[in-house]
């Protein structure tokens, strides 16, 4: 028997090939792709490639092609039925078992999402009638223009219409009635639409089916302004998040995504030309929807509204979700202005002021420390003391055990610079590095880590290059040869290697040169000290334990550096076979091969 179409689907959609792909294989980012090597055929160089926007892995040296649950059945020598188990649940996502009952459901599935399907599309075309202008000139005041209102497929629902007789030409009450669309009056015994007299905005699922929807009153009335389609078989409001049947497509370009809090919302941040952005849906945000955020957005920002009760909404969610962070799944924090609200701030300052504000976004635990320490009295020891425990108790919620400790190390830290006592004891001057405690030296290993996950092998390797020459001039000087050879990949550690280099061959003092790159280079030389570990390798190290090291590093440089070559030029043969590119492309491998 099949699997239906849009189980698949939703598995695809939930896993990117890289994730699963990667459990098999080291992969490294290549601008849009993955590469790897090949778990098809032995190999030195890569030439396996993965594409998460494409939904496919493609291998140059076997031919092997294909997506996830090809990917299962060729590497781990199972059937399709067993891949589609394991992924579904990786997934996140229930079995499915082929049952009578499963089938039946499926039918009714399908027969839901039409009923949501005409009647969207039905009161999508009420939003142009002429008698119901009210309703589309509201939008235009919010600054929608016509192709976002249809992209969202945006409607309006007159009072007293007859759509519901309209569907039953086509379905049987009980499906209309299980939609939610409708309530029975008690006392005159017929159905009601339950977004009459509104705006409507289609919550899709995560395949773009509408299996829900949100609706806002457009007059002053003492309804309730916003209202969401009730809990039916198919819609669960804990599950659901809007917009990201489109956001996720904005995931092969940013694994961040901003999330708002009402529908309004996103539709004007969409329209500002900012795509990744969802809301959830009519709930506040649960541990379901910020685990299916993360299968697409590593990154997500919270964006709450700026007066009290988005404060107090952002700390409730901070609290609950903190626990569930990891060294790959984060969650940030950015606080509208007081008064204003995502729909307010963009039509103000537009796309790029949105831009810059998030900028200033707060990771979680950050959040979380700025919050509560803003409502004590830090000269109060009482506070203070209660303020500590409340953050410990915070910090050891965090499930992931290593994280756990690194972020309670950095608490403490933070900890004991409230009072004059504690933080006199110590020089917290991070030029220094000699008599740092323990929980600094972890909070360090802490940051290096974050920052450098950012930078490929080869940015490293610079760095490592240039830490070494900083610190050890007489031993570059030693090396000038071989460090004039290798020709580095960013600009910025190019121009600081010339510079040594040169003031290196020109004889001059130490003193002189370290003038000399600290005009100018000072960003540079900061992040190396940040982005280096080479520094706690090299402590204590012999001059020529120091040699050996700098050399290594200049060999894997030449290595990297190839590496990248083989790749612009395995590229280049994918669009033009060129007879030129495949002799240097057979070169390149052989020399790599021979070091």
């Amino acid at each position: 028997m099949k699997y239906p179409k849009e189980y698949l689907d939703e598995i695809k959609l939930r896993l990117k090939v890289s994730q699963v792909v990667g459990k098999t294989v080291q992969l490294k980012k290549r601008g849009k792709e993955f590469i790897g090597l090949s778990p098809f055929k032995n190999e030195k160089s890569p030439s396996f490639t993965v594409n998460d926007e494409k939904e496919f892995y493609h291998c140059f040296s076997s031919g092997e092609h294909g997506n996830i649950f090809d990917f299962l059945m060729k590497t781990k020598s199972i059937g399709f039925g067993e891949a589609v188990k394991n992924l579904a649940a990786e997934a996140g996502m229930q079995p499915y078992r082929f049952s009578n009952f499963d089938q039946k459901k499926d039918l009714r599935f399908q027969t839901y999402k039409n009923i949501f399907k005409d009647y969207t599309n039905y009161f999508n075309k009420q939003l142009y009638d002429q008698n119901y202008q009210e309703a589309l000139n509201y939008l235009f005041k919010r600054g929608l223009k016509k192709n976002i209102i249809d992209e969202f497929n945006l409607g309006y629902v007159p009072w007293k219409n007859n759509f519901y007789e309209e569907l039953l030409k086509k379905y049987s009450e009980e499906d209309i009635n299980s939609t939610g669309l409708y309530y029975k009056n008690d006392k005159t015994g017929k159905y009601v639409d339950r977004f009459n007299s509104r705006v409507i905005f289609p919550v899709n699922n995560i395949t773009g089916d509408t299996i829900a929807l949100g609706g806002r009153i457009i007059r002053e009335s003492k309804l309730a302004k916003y209202i969401n389609s009730p809990e039916t078989e198919f819609y669960k409001k804990g599950n659901m998040i809007f917009n990201l049947d489109k956001a996720k497509d904005s995931r092969s370009k940013t694994d961040q995504v901003l999330i708002v809090e009402g529908y309004m919302d996103v539709v004007s941040v969409y329209a500002s030309g900012i795509k990744n952005v969802i809301a959830n849906s009519g709930t506040a945000l649960t541990e379901r929807q910020i685990n299916l955020i993360w299968k697409f957005f590593s990154n997500p920002i919270i964006c709450l509204d700026g007066d009290e009760s988005g404060q107090k909404a952002a700390i409730r969610i901070a609290e609950k979700l903190f626990p569930l962070i990891n060294e790959t799944n984060k969650i940030y924090f950015s606080i509208m202005p007081q008064g204003k609200d995502p729909d307010d701030y963009i039509k103000e300052s537009g796309k790029d002021g949105l831009i810059n504000l998030l900028k200033k976004k707060e990771i979680i635990q950050s959040f979380i420390w700025n919050y509560n320490l803003n409502k004590i009295d830090q000269n109060n020891p009482y506070e203070v003391s209660k303020f500590e425990k409340e953050i410990k108790k915070i910090s050891y919620s965090i499930l992931d055990e290593t994280l756990k400790k690194y972020v309670l190390e950095d608490f403490l830290e933070k900890i004991k610079q409230l009072t004059p006592i504690q933080s006199s004891r110590q020089n917290y001057k991070y030029s220094s590095y000699k008599k740092k405690k323990d929980y600094q030296i972890l909070k360090e290993t802490k940051i290096l880590h974050q920052k450098r996950k950012d930078l490929s092998k080869i940015q490293i390797i610079e760095f490592s290059i240039l830490f070494i020459i900083l610190n050890y001039l007489d031993i570059a000087a030693k090396k000038l040869e071989e460090l004039s050879k290798i020709v580095f990949l960013a600009e910025k550690n190019e121009s600081l290697k010339n510079v040594i280099i040169a003031s290196l061959s020109e004889g001059s003092d130490k003193e002189a040169i370290s003038l000399k790159i600290n005009t100018g280079h000072d960003k540079i030389i900061e992040e190396i000290n940040e982005n280096s570990n080479i520094q706690i390798i090299t402590k204590n190290k012999t001059e020529e334990d120091i040699i050996a090291l700098i050399e290594e590093l200049i060999q894997d440089h030449k290595e990297q550096s190839n590496l990248r070559r083989i790749e612009s030029l395995e590229q280049k043969l994918i669009n033009n076979l060129d007879e030129n590119s495949y002799s240097e492309l057979i070169r390149l491998k052989s020399q790599l091969n021979r070091e």
